[in-house]
C-alpha cells in the first residue's frame, strides 16, 4: 500500500532527519578535534634547522628517567652568576630564529643560557604531551642542578608562549631563584575553547596545561611580560594568570604582538627583565 505523499514528507520527518543529520556531523567534528589534538595543541614535528647562535654555546645530552634522548644547548656566559632555563614556545624549535634572537639577548643581559628540546620536536623521539613537556623540563632543571652544579637561588625559568605553561608547572614543583613567563596563557583549553567556541573544548581536551590552577603555588617572583597586540594568546590571559600569582610580582606590557615584542619593543621588554632581575641581586659577575 502506498502512504500518501503528505505522510511520507511530513514537516516533522524532515525536521527530525535533519537534526539528526546535523547532530551526526557536529559529533564527527568533535571527533575530529579529538583525534588531531596533539598536532593542534604542540605543532611540532619540524627538523631542528640550520640556525645558530652567533656566540659560543654547547648541545649537550640530557639524562632522562625513560633512557630516552633528549638534547638541549647550553650557552654559557663566563662572567655570570646566574643560569636562564629557556622552555620555548610552540611551532619551534629551540634553533628557531626568534629563540636565538631571545638568547642573544638574555646572554648580553649576564646570564646563562640552557635551552631544552622537547620530545618530539626537532626530530627527537617520542609524541609531545602535557605531561611529557613537563617531564622534559624536569629533566633539564635537574640537569643544571645536579651535572651542573647550578644552585637554584641562582637558576631563573623563562617560559614563552606554550613553554610558559611548562614554566609554571616547574616552578610550582622546584625551588628556583625567579621566573619570567612572556605572552603567557592562563589555560590551554581556556584559549582552545576560545578558537573552537561550538565545541565542548574543555570536557575533550587531554593536554590542558591549567597554569591558573598552578600558578599560586609558585613562591619566587614572577615578571610577566605580554603585549595587548597579542592575536595568538590574548591579553586578558596573560592578566588573569598574573592576578592568581602570589606577590611579588610584575607586569609589563610590551608592543610587537607574540612573536616580534622582543624586536619591537627591544628596550622595554628587556629592560623590564634587566630591572627585575637587578631588584633580586641576580645579576652581575660571578662572585
Amino acid at each position: 500500500m502506498t502512504l500518501p505523499a503528505e505522510r511520507r514528507f511530513s514537516p516533522l520527518r524532515i525536521v527530525l532527519a535533519l537534526v539528526a543529520t546535523v547532530g551526526i556531523c557536529y559529533i564527527a567534528a568533535i571527533l575530529f578535534l579529538m583525534s588531531q589534538e596533539t598536532r593542534l595543541v604542540f605543532q611540532a614535528g619540524r627538523p631542528l634547522g640550520e640556525g645558530r647562535p652567533a656566540f659560543p654555546f654547547t648541545q649537550i645530552d640530557i639524562p632522562r628517567a625513560d633512557g630516552a634522548r633528549q638534547f638541549g644547548w647550553v650557552m654559557e656566559n663566563p662572567d655570570a652568576r646566574t643560569w636562564l632555563l629557556f622552555l620555548h614556545g610552540n611551532a619551534a624549535t629551540i634553533a628557531s630564529r626568534v629563540n636565538i634572537a631571545r638568547y642573544r639577548e638574555l646572554r648580553a643581559l649576564g646570564l646563562s643560557i640552557m635551552a631544552p628540546e622537547y620530545r618530539g620536536f626537532a626530530g627527537l623521539p617520542g609524541i609531545p604531551s602535557e605531561s611529557g613537556l613537563n617531564a622534559d623540563a624536569r629533566a633539564a632543571f635537574d640537569y643544571l642542578v645536579n651535572t651542573r652544579h647550578v644552585s637554584p637561588t641562582r637558576l631563573v625559568i623563562y617560559g614563552w608562549s606554550l613553554g610558559s605553561a611548562v614554566a609554571v608547572d616547574l616552578a610550582a614543583h622546584v625551588d628556583e631563584s625567579a621566573v619570567v613567563l612572556e605572552g603567557a596563557m592562563a589555560s590551554v583549553a581556556g584559549v582552545g575553547a576560545q578558537q573552537y567556541p561550538f565545541f565542548p573544548v574543555r570536557m575533550i581536551m587531554r593536554n590542558r596545561f591549567e597554569s591558573i590552577q598552578k600558578v599560586e603555588r609558585v613562591h619566587a617572583p614572577m615578571l610577566f611580560l605580554h603585549s595587548p597586540e597579542d592575536t595568538i594568546i590574548p591579553y586578558e590571559h596573560g592578566r588573569r594568570l598574573f592576578d592568581a600569582a602570589r606577590p611579588p610580582k610584575r607586569f609589563v606590557d610590551v608592543r610587537g604582538g607574540h612573536i616580534d615584542a622582543n624586536d619591537v619593543d627591544k628596550a622595554a621588554f628587556f629592560g623590564a627583565i634587566r630591572s627585575f632581575l637587578d631588584e633580586y641581586g641576580l645579576l652581575g659577575h660571578q662572585e
